[in-house]
């Protein structure tokens, strides 16, 4: 059946709800190019301004995925699971969970993607390890995989082509904001990489893009009923970004930090948030784990898989790390509790610092980002320093410290409007 893309917007517009066949062909048709752009940016306004149900969001995933190839692991003698996080500042968790979950019995295949703004990218982080190489095919993927239980990658071009148009769109027209277009740009990609279970980290807070926990539970809700409509088993975490995540931002240091995480030590929420994922990934993926995660933090079997994980993709896990060759210090400006640490400051500041980019064919430093020496709730002594800021040239440090103006407060107490780390786990409807 042929429609026009006049008429569908028509109907958007006008609240109506998308029947399949017009779902299909429009997105069929923009793939192709025969929808132009300005049509399709004039639906997305709609679909922002008057939503989707359920129907049209499962239809608009499914439409998006069948524009390209769909993995399939069903083949493999251990289950796949998988974890997609919506991104933040200091969020590493992907670096140590991916062989951690390996060690524990399951497959961990993982698409990932780089950063733009202030919200770091999974494989930028691992490019700072020399040798590394995140394009891999899918016969190089799979053997990563049965190498070493987990591989980390760049998604190919196969995957859901339409998405990456539309996103890129969305990006340029004010749409990025609309809860079914968010959610179907990452289950249509999701569910195309073949996972059997899939565990979604829905971040919330000032450095996440879901600011409250209302918009995030919906958007999480949506997420998990489109997974479950796919037959992939799916849950979601609401957890904390209205603080950095750990005490590195910026791609060696978050490295850094995942290591030492791997190693048994790390900040106690990188390793509490990390376990609790891999607990959720493994019992997803219906795997009675012969050790519990935390064990394997410990024991140095999970270390073993990211060894084996980063050799696999030509990387060193011995190499030293990219440095940046200028830092300075911020210090306490008083006494008492370091009550807010605002992560957007954070993440804008490493990003002004040159660990982020602003547009996606920029390059970023490796070395460049923030340590910080307290995190909300310690208590501090004036002139004790609070955050290391690291830059390759001295000149960007004077716009990463207007970022922070405003961004940390020391105060009497701490804040009593601080998130909890876990906010809140979604499941399936019925389950």
């Amino acid at each position: 059946m042929t429609f026009t893309a006049v008429e569908i917007i028509i109907a958007k517009r006008d609240r109506g709800a998308l029947s399949t066949a017009q779902i299909d062909w429009v997105i069929d048709a923009y793939t192709r190019g025969e929808v132009a752009d300005e049509q399709m940016s004039a639906l997305a306004m709609a679909i922002l301004l008057n939503g989707m149900d359920r129907r049209e969001i499962a239809e608009w995933t499914q439409a998006m995925i069948r524009t390209g190839e769909r993995m399939d692991w069903s083949h493999l003698d251990r289950p796949t699971a998988d974890k997609h996080s919506t991104g933040g500042v200091g969020d590493k968790i992907t670096l140590p969970l991916a062989p951690l979950v390996a060690a524990c019995g399951a497959y961990v295949p993982q698409l990932s993607g780089r950063g733009l703004g202030h919200t770091g990218g999974t494989l930028d982080k691992l490019e700072s390890i020399p040798g590394w190489r995140a394009s891999l095919s899918n016969d190089e993927m799979l053997d990563v995989l049965r190498s070493a239980g987990a591989v980390v990658c760049a998604a190919g071009t196969g995957l859901a082509p339409a998405d990456k148009k539309l996103y890129a769109l969305r990006d340029v027209t004010g749409t990025v904001e609309s809860i079914p277009l968010i959610a179907s740009s990452i289950m249509s990609k999701k569910i195309a990489e073949g996972t059997g279970s899939l565990v979604l980290d829905v971040k919330v807070g000032s450095g996440a893009f879901m600011k409250n926990v209302g918009d995030a539970r919906e958007l999480a809700e949506t997420m998990v009923a489109l997974g479950a409509d796919a037959g992939v088993r799916t849950v979601a975490l609401l957890t904390a970004m209205d603080r950095p995540l750990g005490r590195a931002i910026g791609n060696a240091l978050e490295v850094e930090e995942s290591v030492e995480v791997l190693s048994g030590g790390g900040p106690s929420d990188v390793v509490e948030l990390t376990v609790r994922l891999a607990r959720e990934m493994l019992e997803a993926a219906g795997i009675a784990a012969a050790k519990d995660p935390a064990d394997a933090l410990k024991d140095g079997s999970a270390m073993d898989r990211w060894r084996a994980m980063i050799s696999a993709q030509g990387g060193d896990p011995d190499a030293t790390l990219p440095r940046a060759g200028e830092s300075t210090e911020i210090t306490a400006p008083a006494s008492g509790v370091l009550a807010r640490l605002d992560a957007l400051a954070v993440g804008i500041a490493a990003w002004r610092l040159g660990a982020g980019r602003a547009r996606k064919e920029d390059p970023v430093s490796f070395g460049a980002g923030i340590t910080l020496h307290a995190k909300p709730g310690d208590i501090v002594r004036q002139g004790q320093p609070l955050m290391t800021l690291h830059a390759d040239e001295t000149a960007r440090f004077d716009r990463a410290l207007e970022a922070l103006e405003g961004g940390y407060v020391v105060a009497e107490a701490s804040d009593p409007a601080l998130l909890p780390l876990v906010i809140d786990k979604i499941t399936p409807a019925g389950a």
